[in-house]
């Protein structure tokens, strides 16, 4: 059974080990074996924890045999983002000058994690700083391959770990998502991601010494879990929902909402703000939102949300000026090239001054106010993840076109990240070599119902992951 144990659901690990079916360590070995296997193949996994990771699974194995109760995520091991603390590990970034940065403790989603059971087998790969690209390539640990076509990005910048869940490396990968980071990669990559809710999950995302980030990165910036099946994120989702009081921003929702009356509307938007939109893409927004309508959804296709264009506008226009006093500090920490993207942004919008910036506070408050009257009609948004099927690493970074082409490849992502609102990537399907997914955007704190509908659609199109990549372009092969 051993060597299929990291082919396994998430849910399923954890089960085989609460009732010892299998050790924590022999689940734990299987993922090891694993990784020596295909990450010299697809470099997502950076930072290898493998004593660490064994230690922890013989400590759960004497709990069990003591018989103690273990956790929802007994034995799981998962992955975390380079910019994630993991304590007694360096939290790099995927910088050089970062590289000795041990974490003291634990950040709030891998400590709520490992209570639960979860054990961390090692960092995942990032573009530099989160700041390099879209594409996972960092100035320490180089690029990360796309198990299906090599010459098509993984995404970013949870790049690492969304290739290392979709090839079982690890059931689970932690990630952060201030604009697409989760969903994007769980696109490319064919898994499943989540975006939570502003304020779902409690996060500690400074860096260096005790300075908290400005208003734009603490309200964007939010960690979310990246999977092979809905179910495995909803598991991750109920681990890493709650208060912490190193967090002040988490509240302390209610996991499920109140029953909606009546078949739940979803609103269907292929081509948010009439930008344009590829027809693989349009044809996985199609399929599904046929599984929702066949699984008694009200599926109503709408003319587009709300005030995208303003929502992309204000949006760099806050985070370009809060990031511009760091910026000549920053740019040495990126290495060679590393800073051709957020360069060529700035020069794009360029920061704005103190009354500016306040009247744009006003407008983001009055697009989320937007946001919010349109998903009180309409309970889910059924939309693009990437206007795009995966495209070549680097296109962001390569010039002008390129940034603006993948700009408004993301731009739904971009936007309902600075909504605040939570979205769960899912896959459905494959075409030509490549995984395709759509995201299902809902109300704030009603992440059960993009998860419910999520599973609706797993249920029609099916699961594609685990996969093992391919040497060349083409597509992966899925295992089962």
């Amino acid at each position: 059974m051993q060597d299929a144990l990291w082919k396994m659901s998430a849910a399923a690990q954890a089960e085989a080990v609460r009732r010892a079916y299998v050790s924590a360590l022999e689940l734990v070995d299987s993922h090891l074996d694993r990784i020596a296997e295909v990450n010299p193949r697809v470099n997502a996994i950076t930072q290898l924890m493998a004593e660490q990771a064994r230690e922890a699974a013989e400590h759960l194995d004497r709990r069990r045999a003591a018989g103690e109760e273990l956790g929802p995520l007994a034995g799981v091991p998962f992955t975390v983002k380079e910019s994630t603390a993991v304590e007694g590990v360096p939290t790099t970034l995927g910088t050089s000058r970062f590289r000795d940065l041990v974490a003291p403790a634990d950040a709030p989603p891998v400590a709520r994690l490992r209570a639960a059971g979860a054990v961390p087998i090692g960092h995942s790969n990032m573009p530099t700083l989160v700041l390099a690209g879209m594409h996972t390539r960092s100035e320490l640990f180089g690029d990360t391959v796309n198990p299906w076509d090599r010459s098509r990005t993984p995404g970013g910048s949870s790049g690492g770990d969304g290739v290392a869940v979709a090839t079982g490396m690890a059931a689970l990968g932690l990630g952060n998502d201030a604009g697409g980071s989760v969903r994007i990669p769980a696109s490319f990559c064919g898994v499943a991601g989540l975006k939570p809710t502003t304020g779902r999950f409690p996060a500690d995302h400074r860096v260096l010494g005790p300075d908290d980030p400005g208003p734009a990165s603490q309200r964007l910036v939010t960690d979310g879990p990246l999977a092979r099946t809905v179910a495995d994120l909803r598991l991750a989702y109920e681990t890493l929902a709650g208060t912490d009081p190193r967090d002040p921003r988490a509240v302390p929702v209610p996991l499920h909402g109140e029953p909606i009356p009546g078949p739940v509307s979803v609103a269907v938007v292929a081509d948010p703000g009439g930008h344009g939109v590829h027809p693989a893409v349009r044809g996985a927004v199609t399929a599904a939102a046929d599984a929702l309508r066949d699984a008694g959804y009200d599926v109503r296709e709408v003319a587009d949300v709300p005030r995208l264009d303003e929502a992309l506008e204000a949006y760099g226009r806050i985070t370009v000026t809060e990031f511009a006093p760091t910026w000549p500090v920053v740019r040495t920490l990126l290495g060679e090239g590393g800073d051709r993207y957020i360069r060529m942004a700035m020069e794009k919008t360029p920061p704005v001054n103190a009354p500016e910036l306040m009247r744009l506070m006003g407008v983001w408050l009055g697009i989320r106010r937007s946001w919010a009257e349109f998903l009180d009609e309409y309970p889910l948004l059924l939309g693009p993840v990437f206007t795009e099927p995966p495209v070549e690493p680097g296109l962001e970074s390569r010039d002008e076109a390129g940034r603006e082409r993948v700009a408004r490849g993301m731009r739904l992502c971009t936007v309902t990240s600075f909504v605040g609102v939570p979205a769960v990537a899912v896959p459905t399907g494959a075409g030509d070599g490549l995984p395709s997914g759509v995201q299902i955007v809902g109300r704030a704190f009603r992440e059960d119902l993009c998860l419910a509908a999520a599973q609706a659609v797993e249920d029609r199109l099916g699961v594609l992951a685990p996969v093992d990549p391919r040497v060349g372009a083409g597509s992966g092969e899925p295992l089962r």
